[in-house]
C-alpha cells in the first residue's frame, strides 16, 4: 500500500522544493490534481496547514474536491502531506528532496494510511491503481524536472 520514484533534477533543492510546495501551482506538474487552493486564510506552506485540490482521477473521473493537511515542511529538504476524509487520514504524499552532483535527487512516495477500508480498496484494485500511482509520480516528477531546469537555466 505505498511506492515511491525517484527522479534527478538539475536544479538546487531550494527551487525544486518551492516548486512542489507551492500548491496552488500543481496543475502545472500533477498528473490527476488540476487545481488547489490554501484553505483557512493560509498562502503558504506550513506544517498543519490546509488546502484542497481539486482532483480529476485517472484522467477521466470522477473529479472531486480532496481536502489535505501538510504534515512534512523543510525548505530544500522535504515535502508531505496527508489526503483527510470525515477527519481521518487515508493517503500520504511525501516528496524528499536530495542534493546529488549538480542537482537534486527528488523522490515522491504515497502510503495509503492502514484500515479496513483501505485494505479493501487495495485488495480490489490496489495491483492497477499502484501501476497509475506509479506511472503518475513518474511523469509528475518529469514535469517537475522540466520546470525546474527550465527556470534554473541561466538567462542568456
Amino acid at each position: 500500500m505505498q511506492d515511491q520514484v525517484t527522479e534527478h533534477v538539475k536544479a538546487p533543492p531550494e527551487m525544486v522544493w518551492a516548486l512542489v510546495a507551492d500548491v496552488t501551482q500543481t496543475h502545472r506538474y500533477s498528473e490527476e490534481t488540476f487545481e488547489a487552493e490554501w484553505l483557512d486564510g493560509a498562502t503558504g506552506p506550513a506544517v498543519g496547514t490546509r488546502f484542497r485540490g481539486h482532483v480529476h482521477r485517472n484522467g477521466r473521473g470522477p473529479t472531486y474536491w480532496s481536502t489535505c493537511r501538510i504534515t512534512a515542511c523543510e525548505p530544500g529538504r522535504e515535502f508531505g502531506f496527508e489526503v483527510v476524509v470525515g477527519g481521518r487520514s487515508i493517503n500520504n504524499w511525501h516528496y524528499r528532496f536530495e542534493p546529488a552532483g549538480t542537482g537534486t535527487d527528488v523522490t515522491e512516495s504515497f502510503r495509503l494510511t492502514p484500515s479496513p477500508g483501505t485494505r479493501l480498496y487495495w485488495a480490489l484494485a490496489g495491483r492497477a491503481r499502484g501501476r497509475t500511482n506509479r506511472a503518475n509520480m513518474r511523469a509528475t516528477l518529469q514535469k517537475i524536472k522540466a520546470i525546474a531546469e527550465a527556470e534554473a537555466r541561466p538567462a542568456n
